[in-house]
């Protein structure tokens, strides 16, 4: 009983010690704040993925440095300062793809990514993004929380999540594949 009881105990040190090498502290207060929400809602967890992390960390670092969220394009835009391909993300969706499809062109992750963002350069270039700040914004906004809860079009099983938070950003990437990395 004892030595079962250890094993469990470092069985989750060990996984508290595998996030913390993917996320910083401030990116696993909103992993958890998600993941207490979903809980709240009757949905399970999802796992973290280091694909999908990846992908959210590079994409706050490139809001936030090469402000690619301008007039025309919303923070799901990409810019041209990367090793990947650049997109202007509209209001009408048009250049979904680009963004969904982005885990694939970043990692070896198979499925398309959907992702929540919080935060702009259109002003406040000195705020520093919580991830009580963030959730709460997500959850205000019917979009977003559609896609953490699972509702309308996002009605589908999350299987991956990645979490990215730097300066005045933060994004989250839901997938429906597992990540195998």
């Amino acid at each position: 009983m004892i030595k079962s009881i250890l094993t469990l105990l470092l069985l989750f040190c060990l996984s508290g010690i595998a996030h913390a090498q993917l996320l910083d502290q401030e990116e696993y207060k909103l992993y958890s704040l998600l993941m207490q929400y979903r809980k709240q809602q009757g949905l399970p967890s999802i796992p973290i993925s280091r694909s999908l992390t990846f992908v959210a960390q590079a994409h706050v670092v490139d809001l936030a440095d090469n402000k690619p969220d301008t007039e025309l394009c919303n923070p799901h835009s990409w810019s041209d300062k990367g090793k990947w391909s650049a997109c202007c993300f509209t209001d009408d969706f048009a250049e979904s793809q680009c963004m969904w499809s982005k885990p694939r062109e970043l990692t070896a992750y198979t499925g398309d990514g959907y992702e929540i963002s919080c935060g702009s350069n259109a002003c406040c270039s000195d705020f520093v993004m919580t991830a009580a700040y963030a959730l709460e914004s997500w959850k205000s906004s019917s979009g977003h929380n559609d896609v953490i809860l699972n509702h309308g079009m996002w009605e589908s099983s999350w299987n991956a999540v990645g979490i990215g938070i730097y300066k005045g950003f933060a994004v989250v990437w839901f997938g429906n594949e597992a990540d195998t990395e």
